[in-house]
This record gives C-alpha cells, sequence and structure tokens, in this order.
C-alpha cells in the first residue's frame, strides 16, 4: 500500500492537471494529496482480518478444551484463575507473537528484497537471521542472558553480521548480487560457529537451543513478546518514513538520484531497520525460516504491483505465522511442533517454485 505525495515546494496539487496513476485513486485531506493503490487497500484489509480471525482461533485451540465464551470472561475478568492463565497468561502472548512477529519478518523481507532488488534477498538468506542466532548463542555461553539481555544479545549479533555483508559487499556502492552471494557465505561461515557453541553448552541447554533453533513459540511468554511488541512499533514508522524513497530507487541508481534521493543513507537505515527487526523475533523464537523470504513475493502477486509494500507484506506475514503456528501446535497434538519446522516445509516448496522461476526470468525481477 503505498502513495505518492507532493513535494514541499513544489506546485500545489490545486494548480497542476491531476494524474491518475493505473489502479490508484487520488486522496486529498488539505494542502496534502496522495494516490492510493486500491488493491492494495482491499488485499491487506482482507488478510489483516484473516490473520485476526487465525489468532482467535489460536486463544481457543489446544490440549484445553475452552470456547470463545471463555476467551470473552477472560478479557472480562469473569474466568476462573487457571482459564485465565491459560488464555491470558500463556496463549494470548503467543498469539501476538505470531502476528506482530510474523509482520516485522515480513516487512524485513520486503525491505532487503527491495534494496538487492531479487526475490533472494531475505534476511534469512543473506546471514542476519543466523547472526542473530549467534548473537543469543554466544550470549548464552557467556551468560548474557535475560528478559531484555537475550534481544539485545541478537540485535548486536545480528547489526554485527550486517555491518561485516555491508563492508564485504562494498566496491564503490553496493549492489543486490554481491550482498547475496557475500551473505551467503557469512551465513554459511556462521552456521559453523553456531554448531560449534553449541558443543561448548551444557548437554541439556545445548539440546534446548538446538530446539529453540528450528523456530519455536512453544514457550513464548510476555518477556519475550513485549520487546518484540516496542521495537516494532518505533521501527515501523522508519520503515515506512523511507518505503516512498525505495520505490523510486526500483528505477535505477541514477534515476533515483536525480530526484535527489540519498541513495546510501536510505539504504543504511532500511538496512538497520530490517535487521533489528529480523533480530527481535529471533531472541523471542530463534531463527523462523522462509516467513521472510515468501511473504513479500505472496504480497506482489495479490496486490499485483511490480514490488512488495510494507504493509501488504506484513498482513501476509502475520497471516503465515499464526496459521503455520496453528498447525504446528494442533496437527499432532499433543506434541508440538516448533513452528519452524512448518514454515520450513511451506516455504521449501514456494523455494523450489521461485527458483524455478528465476531461472525462467534470468534471476531478475
Amino acid at each position: 500500500m503505498s502513495a505518492s505525495t507532493a513535494p514541499h515546494g513544489s506546485t500545489p496539487p490545486s494548480a497542476r492537471p491531476a494524474v491518475r496513476l493505473a489502479g490508484h485513486r487520488p486522496v486529498r485531506i488539505g494542502s496534502w494529496s496522495a494516490q492510493v493503490h486500491v488493491r492494495s487497500v482491499v488485499v491487506t484489509v482482507l488478510v489483516v482480518l484473516a490473520a485476526l480471525g487465525a489468532g482467535v482461533l489460536g486463544l481457543v485451540a489446544g490440549s484445553a478444551r475452552l470456547g470463545l465464551p471463555d476467551v470473552v470472561a477472560a478479557f472480562t475478568d469473569q474466568a476462573s484463575e487457571g482459564t485465565r492463565r491459560v488464555i491470558l497468561g500463556w496463549r494470548l502472548p503467543r498469539i501476538l507473537f505470531d502476528l506482530v512477529g510474523g509482520a516485522a519478518l515480513a516487512i524485513a523481507g520486503a525491505v532487503f528484497q527491495a534494496q538487492t532488488r531479487n526475490p533472494l534477498g531475505s534476511p534469512d538468506i543473506i546471514g542476519f537471521s543466523t547472526g542473530a542466532y549467534s548473537g543469543v548463542l554466544l550470549g548464552s555461553v557467556v551468560g548474557f542472558a535475560g528478559a531484555w539481555e537475550t534481544p539485545l544479545a541478537a540485535v548486536g549479533g545480528g547489526l554485527l553480521t550486517g555491518l561485516v555483508v555491508y563492508l564485504l559487499a562494498w566496491q564503490k556502492g553496493v549492489s543486490g548480487l554481491r550482498i547475496i552471494i557475500v551473505g551467503i557465505g557469512v551465513s554459511l561461515f556462521l552456521g559453523s560457529v553456531n554448531t560449534y557453541l553449541l558443543t561448548t553448552m551444557r548437554l541439556e541447554d545445548a539440546i534446548s537451543a538446538a530446539v529453540w533453533g528450528a523456530g519455536s513459540v512453544n514457550d513464548v511468554g510476555w518477556s519475550s513478546t513485549v520487546p518484540l511488541l516496542v521495537v516494532t512499533a518505533l521501527i515501523l514508522p522508519v520503515v515506512l518514513a523511507t518505503s516512498r524513497d525505495t520505490e523510486i530507487m526500483e528505477m535505477g541508481d541514477d534515476a533515483a538520484a536525480g530526484l535527489g534521493v540519498r541513495l546510501e543513507r536510505v539504504r543504511l537505515v532500511q538496512f538497520l531497520a530490517g535487521i533489528v527487526l529480523v533480530a527481535v523475533v529471533t531472541a523471542g523464537a530463534g531463527p523462523i525460516a522462509f516467513v521472510a523470504l515468501v511473504s513479500p513475493q505472496v504480497a506482489v502477486r495479490l496486490t499485483g504491483r511490480a514490488t512488495a509494500s510494507p504493509l501488504p507484506a506484513a498482513a501476509v506475514g502475520a497471516l503465515l505465522l499464526t496459521v503455520s503456528d496453528l498447525l504446528a501446535r494442533s496437527s499432532f497434538m499433543p506434541v508440538e511442533l516448533p513452528v519452524g519446522v512448518v514454515t520450513l516445509c511451506l516455504g521449501g516448496a514456494y523455494f523450489l517454485f521461485l527458483l524455478i522461476n528465476l531461472g525462467r526470468t534470468g534471476g531478475t525481477r
């Protein structure tokens, strides 16, 4: 969902003929005007409603037999202590983590795919998720773990990985292909580092870390959900504020620079924002594969646009992770699978389709 606004100091909208972009509808509030992509708005609203519906289903689904009246009673403080604990203490933070975490991963994926101009430019492909996981493992080894320490370790690991990838890919600027190639190499290296860190832990801790490393929200509580909500609320406006420049950059660096876009500053701001979003999700649930890769591309196909805007991608990501978690904890009850296993299966099939499609189109969008 995007809007094109009149730049400050330019001719007022009333003084020049209106230009209707295909699929857009003009919106004007006072001196501010924009053209809104109607299909993107409709798709985003419908997918958000579907994601919220999946979230409500997640509140009642599980080994404890509860219904919608129990959910309402819990929220109105009329349920028993046990019911309130199940719904408000266990299931609600998990569902919120699914919704917001899926949206955060999808936004990060949209950012990196736009910057690299390649549908393979996803944080779990180019190593940022692995770097955040390395930060958490290293923090656990040295005793730096806690409600806020773990997200900080993940953000630190992700940012350091991003810095290494950015510097190694720099050659009078950065290109999407170099970022992807360097990122894959860094990801492989960090994977071996993570394996070594697991061997230095006690057996019980190593087993827990390995399960968590598959991407699991089974033990997610408010201590993991609150940092995610806070960080996402802070980062989302930054991404939205620079999304217009990103769309202009799709026309090419020379054209974008000619229109006044400060290329490297926009890239750096969006890279940092995307890495932080990935890191805070990884801190709470481990590296969840393929949500960041698949969601923006599904949003592109649903909206009919050339690139994935952050909000439609976020809606698809929220729906994908919430539904995946429902499948993970309901398919083999009482055993709960890590949600990363489900996203890996769904994303793996799409990844094969994407590779086949890239082979036919020459690897560009």
